[in-house]
């Protein structure tokens, strides 16, 4: 198949995980009445983005969330991608995707690697590193369409995981949930998106939760497709939405083709273990 059928659901998140979980649960169902191969939820979809909200909201594995979502997805047999959730595992707790097969099955699962430890002086201060570990994996899953990678939020601001997905993974399409703030988003956003698509020559989709005011983290929203291109084909605004999006994979195979950049890489010049004057990169 040359095409996936997307679904990018920017969902209100709120106090209460019962209440986020019938929220998505709502918004995929919509979603599939539409035909679509796979619906994507943002970060934390079951819990708002707040260090004090994590150990609350954290769940091991299988949980309440994960079994409603993984039922959800065998029931209307589709892929879902399960944002983000506060996974519990002994001692330690993650931002973690989950991913689930067209049989309700779990076929990956993405544990942050890069923590968000920030401090944006005067405007925002956030250290992830606090309340969570960081994964130490390279996530990419498998489908009948092709290879997707997946990463959470932060990490797509990190080159060199996105071009591992691409190049050892095989990915051409890359999915981030992703709740980039007020003062991020409008600055980096739609520019991080747009060079992750470039540099990859993938499709490059990042769900965001949609803006509450109310909450003490407010995201931007404006879930994003780019293609490999680098245009900008389907962009939400900051209120809570579904944005439907066509996937061609033929256009991967068309970009890659004309502009071999992937290719075009220079290993025997550069390296991650690259080292200059006793300086290693």
């Amino acid at each position: 198949m040359a095409k996936i059928n997307m679904a990018l659901c920017q969902m209100s998140v709120e106090e209460g995980k019962e209440l986020n979980i019938k929220e998505a649960e709502s918004l995929i169902r919509e979603a599939a009445s539409n035909g679509i191969d796979m619906a994507v939820l943002p970060e934390m979809f079951n819990c708002p983005y707040d260090n004090k909200y994590f150990p609350e909201y954290a769940e091991g594995y299988p949980g309440q969330t994960t079994m409603a979502i993984s039922n959800l997805a065998k029931e209307l047999g589709i892929y879902i991608v399960a944002g983000s959730i506060p996974e519990k595992d002994g001692d330690s707790i993650y931002n973690t995707c989950y991913v689930f097969g067209r049989d309700g099955e779990c076929i990956g699962k993405h544990r942050k690697m890069h923590l968000f430890d920030i401090d944006v002086k005067g405007r925002i201060t956030f250290k992830e590193s606090d309340v969570l570990g960081s994964g130490d994996q390279c996530t990419v899953f498998e489908t009948e369409f092709c290879n997707i990678g997946v990463a959470i939020c932060y990490d797509m601001r990190f080159p060199e995981l996105m071009r591992l997905m691409a190049v050892k993974g095989g990915a051409k399409v890359i999915i981030v949930p992703a709740a980039f703030n007020m003062t991020t988003g409008p600055a980096h956003w739609s520019t991080t998106c747009k060079t992750r698509a470039l540099d990859n020559q993938v499709y490059f989709i990042a769900v965001s939760p949609a803006r509450n005011i109310k909450s003490s983290y407010t995201a931007y929203g404006h879930s994003i497709i780019a293609d490999p291109w680098g245009n900008i084909i389907m962009e939400a605004d900051e209120k809570e939405d579904i944005l439907y999006g066509e996937i061609d994979l033929e256009m991967v195979e068309k970009v890659r083709q004309e502009l071999p950049l992937l290719q075009h890489r220079r290993r025997d010049v550069y390296s991650l273990n690259y080292k200059h004057d006793g300086m290693e990169y």
